[in-house]
């Protein structure tokens, strides 16, 4: 099911430590997930959201707890934790599709960008398959680090590929440094 693209009326930013780093973790007033990044990478973060939702300031605020309780069993080992948060994003109708493309890729496994293209009936758009994954807001629950490349070789990541690395090693997936 492709999500749905909306404007929140608020959204609300709140901090987590994660083995990873600090998680910065945005919700809207309905308590859906708009934005999941790294504390080193806030000002990508805010631009990004800014881009998404022009006139919307992001006040700080506490995730739900269905989300923080999420990502705390996530980290602690329960890799499925995540798997039907409600998510939001205002990105493309395309963007979107590879984006819920990216939540069928099971923890555990990796997919190249051409079988991710493929999977989303855009078999020779690798490239803007790419770019899309890229432009995702949502990491680690919406799993572009699931994504490598079709040697087996993990290729770029937001977060940094050091991080990348940590998802799937966490994750059990096989991938080749």
């Amino acid at each position: 099911m492709l999500p749905e693209a909306s404007c929140p009326l608020t959204l609300r930013l709140d901090r987590r430590s994660t083995p990873i780093g600090e998680a910065l973790i945005v919700t809207d007033e309905t308590g859906a997930l708009r934005a999941f990044d790294f504390g080193d990478f806030e000002p990508r973060m805010r631009r990004l959201m800014a881009r998404h939702y022009p006139d919307q300031e992001i006040g700080v605020g506490a995730m739900p707890s269905v989300i923080a309780d999420a990502v705390e069993r996530y980290f602690q080992g329960d890799l499925n934790a995540l798997v039907g948060l409600t998510w939001k994003t205002n990105g493309t109708e395309f963007q979107r599709r590879v984006w819920a493309g990216l939540c069928t890729i099971p923890a555990g496994t990796t997919l190249s960008y051409q079988g991710l293209a493929s999977q989303v009936g855009s078999p020779k758009a690798m490239r803007a398959v790419g770019l899309a994954n890229g432009a995702n807001p949502i990491a680690v629950v919406v799993p572009c680090h699931r994504v490598i490349g079709a040697s087996g070789r993990l290729t770029g990541y937001g977060g940094g590929l050091e991080r990348k690395a940590w998802l799937l090693q966490h994750e059990g997936a096989a991938f080749l440094p």
